[in-house]
């Protein structure tokens, strides 16, 4: 077998992904843009394996045997554009170009088709986990041709995380599948963080709790069903005190979250989809308002709510906050859960999602202990309407609503914003309600633009004659 791959890009995450094919046995031919990088990277790191210096585009096309394996980790849009640009003329079919970055899923579809043409196999691949998830294991969701991911999936599932000796790598569905499913990831995470956040800053400003004392709390958390690595690096952060001031790290840090896109590419797509990922949408908005300091200085203000009693049950409390953060993370991976399969219905990917729910265990941000309830949950059925249905999950659920709905409802009381906790609860309710009050929206389209409405006693569509005797027509 061919074991050889090139990487063109060596920024901190691809020179971290050449080392680690190279520590898993490849001979990885690498390549940049200036030869810097390329000494630099050899010089450092040489010794881990057996890595072929590339001073030009040709030289590295050269360097490989057929059929050639080419990583590019570049900058996502135009610059992903014009090193494919440069490399594909030079190839030969049969040869496989792999996007490692984050693109948009529906440039990696524009892509996929274009090489397609001239026989070049090209795949989009998520690749989650950081620096350090690409040096010692990240998750990879590569989507291409099943012929493409035979010649590359056995390379990038060796360099993978690995959980249970199973690699967190799995084909995930033809042209931009692994880059949607990576999308989807994000918006994932933007929620997770969200609510996280909500967690700390109810702890603190109901109890009154220091940041230390919640980093006892979050670190007690993760040793049961909230162990993932976002409950654990937030104990990190929340216990590290600022060397300069001596002061909680956290409140030091300016209270402006910033965005790289994905989280609103994941709420754009769910809009075109017609799927309801209401928790990734707030968090969107929740970074997007805390990044308007002008605007929320001007509303300093504005009238608040009186101040309830103190808590006089500070661990219920703290066990309440516990179950809202679970009950809200399992609807955000939900919703999440619930795009991909919308996307893979309407694209033709035929996306697996216990597979995901497999790959996303270990080396990606979102890696949780519960990812193996919800790999089970859609190995049950690979149908599954929604996850808060799977019998696991629907009795965790309810038996942790009567808390998130106390958390809620002191949120609302004190004036805190909590978005992620609200909407999740609302997207919860709505799913459960035998009846939602969007018969009153259809009779009022009806009205104002003769959209028609459907009754619940006959099929077909009807219309009322509202300007005139009010009769019931069919259109």
């Amino acid at each position: 077998m061919n074991e050889q791959i090139a990487i063109t890009g060596l920024a901190v995450m691809g020179s971290n992904l050449a080392r680690n094919f190279a520590r898993n046995g490849a001979q990885v031919v690498v390549h940049n843009r200036t030869t810097a990088k390329t000494d630099a990277l050899v010089q450092l790191h040489g010794s881990e394996g057996d890595f072929v210096q590339a001073p030009s585009t040709q030289d590295m096309i050269d360097a490989l045997e057929r059929p050639r394996r080419i990583l590019i980790m570049v900058q996502a849009g135009r610059p992903t554009d014009l090193v494919i640009d440069d490399i594909a003329p030079r190839l030969d079919p049969g040869d496989v170009l792999i996007d490692g970055g984050n693109s948009r899923y529906t440039d990696t579809r524009r892509r996929e088709a274009a090489l397609r043409k001239i026989g070049v196999h090209f795949v989009g691949a998520g690749v989650s986990g950081g620096e350090d998830g690409a040096l010692n294991g990240p998750s990879i969701m590569p989507g291409g041709s099943p012929e493409s991911y035979a010649a590359v999936g056995p390379l990038l599932e060796r360099i993978a995380a690995q959980v249970d000796g199973t690699p967190c790598c799995a084909y995930v569905g033809p042209d931009g599948a692994g880059h949607f499913v990576k999308m989807v990831h994000n918006g994932i995470e933007y929620a997770d963080m969200q609510l996280i956040a909500e967690a700390y800053d109810l702890l603190r400003r109901v109890l009154g709790a220091t940041p230390a004392e919640i980093a006892a709390i979050f670190a007690e958390w993760n040793s049961g069903d909230l162990d993932s690595y976002l409950v654990e690096i937030t104990a990190e952060v929340l216990g590290h005190t600022d060397a300069a001031t001596g002061l909680p790290f956290v409140d030091v840090v300016l209270d402006q979250a910033e965005q790289k896109g994905t989280g609103r590419w994941t709420v754009q797509s769910a809009l075109d989809l017609g799927v309801p990922v209401s928790g990734i949408a707030e968090a969107v908005f929740a970074r997007a308002l805390s990044g308007h300091p002008e605007q929320r200085a001007a509303a300093a203000g504005l009238p608040g709510p009186s101040t309830p009693a103190a808590v006089d049950d500070r661990a219920g409390f703290v066990e309440d906050v516990r179950k809202a953060l679970y009950a809200s993370k399992v609807v955000a991976y939900a919703q999440g859960f619930d795009q991909i399969a919308a996307a893979s219905a309407e694209y033709g990917w035929d996306i697996d999602r216990a597979a995901m729910a497999t790959i996303w265990r270990g080396g990606c941000i979102i890696r949780a202990k519960f990812l193996d309830r919800i790999k089970q949950a859609y190995d049950d059925d690979r149908e599954l309407p929604s996850l808060l249905v799977a019998p696991y999950f629907a009795d965790q659920v309810g038996a942790a609503q009567e808390g998130w709905r106390r958390v809620v409802t002191a949120a609302v009381q004190r004036g805190i914003p909590a978005p992620g906790f609200a909407t999740a609860l609302a997207y919860y309710d709505g799913l459960r309600a035998e009846r939602l009050s969007a018969s009153l929206i259809q009779g009022l389209r009806d009205f104002f633009g003769s959209h028609t409405y459907r009754r619940v006693d006959r099929a077909g569509s009807f219309h009322t004659l509202w300007s005139a005797d009010r009769a019931e027509v069919t259109p």
